[in-house]
């Protein structure tokens, strides 16, 4: 940890960030934190070098904007605003917690020289001056090519024409796709928001077009999954419905299980059924 602040604070690097925050939000990444910084979330002080410099205001900043999407789902504009006016947040138990605004600048020291790589896998990726392509994730470039972002929970939010626009299809067609129920959002104060899994899916579902299969034909797909989130529900609800921190990370624990088994278990079936088209 690097220190420099008036000549009394300490302060961390994104690598350091990356590996305090890991435990608690193992999705997120460097990329993650540098595009909420480009979306006005944080504001984190610079090196004179182009580091990023992060006090305890500006990581407990961070901790509260990712609790607030992995656990309330809610859109970074809501966030925003709520750190923007001190709106106190919600804890997993419906309680306000405490409010979270940005720590006061103070006058920079002497320049600290930029963290070195960090032997930790979680933060050996050093911060370091952004160019273009690195503050853009590669699942925002908007061509039907780019790569799919990684489903991850309590993600990016996205409205309706960022759906299709991240998933390179037209608003008509992400517009059939709902239809049918492969891309279902989430209501939030008069409006609605998509995840990470809606893009995938708006995606998924147009590469089936090229081979003929319309949207229509791909309903079997969203029964087979509320059949298979029903099954998943039962196993859960016990931890669910005791509602304490404990019993909610164990349902999250179990459900990220039983889904990984579910898809391994569902691709087997499938490959076994089309085993004679293949051999033959």
């Amino acid at each position: 940890m690097a220190e420099q602040r008036g000549g009394s604070g300490t302060y961390l690097s994104i690598g350091e960030v990356l590996a305090l925050l890991h435990d608690e939000f193992p999705d997120v990444t460097i990329s993650k934190i540098r595009f909420l910084e480009s979306q006005g979330l944080i504001d984190p002080e610079r090196t004179p070098s182009g580091y990023r410099k992060f006090y305890d205001g500006d990581v407990e900043r961070l901790r509260f904007i990712l609790h607030e999407q992995k656990e309330h789902f809610l859109p970074l504009k809501v966030i925003k605003d709520r750190l923007d006016s001190g709106e106190p947040g919600v804890d997993d138990n419906g309680n306000e917690g405490a409010t979270y605004e940005l720590a006061e600048a103070e006058p920079d020291g002497e320049t600290a020289p930029p963290p070195a790589p960090a032997a930790n896998s979680i933060s050996a990726a050093a911060d370091r001056p952004d160019t273009t392509e690195e503050r853009v994730p590669i699942w925002m470039v908007r061509t039907p090519a780019a790569a799919a972002p990684s489903p991850t929970p309590g993600g990016t939010t996205y409205s309706f024409e960022e759906v299709a626009a991240s998933a390179g299809i037209t608003v008509e067609e992400l517009k059939e796709v709902e239809r049918f129920g492969l891309v279902i959002g989430h209501p939030v104060g008069g409006a609605t928001f998509y995840d990470e899994h809606a893009v995938v899916a708006a995606r998924t579902a147009v590469e089936f077009l090229r081979y003929g299969v319309e949207p229509r034909h791909l309903r079997l797909y969203r029964n087979a999954a509320d059949r298979e989130a029903g099954l998943i529900e039962q196993v859960i609800m016990p931890w669910v419905k005791q509602r304490n921190p404990q019993s909610r990370a164990q349902a999250r624990t179990t459900l990220e299980a039983l889904a990984r088994l579910g898809g391994e278990l569902r691709e087997a079936v499938l490959r076994q059924s089309l085993r004679p088209y293949g051999d033959g």
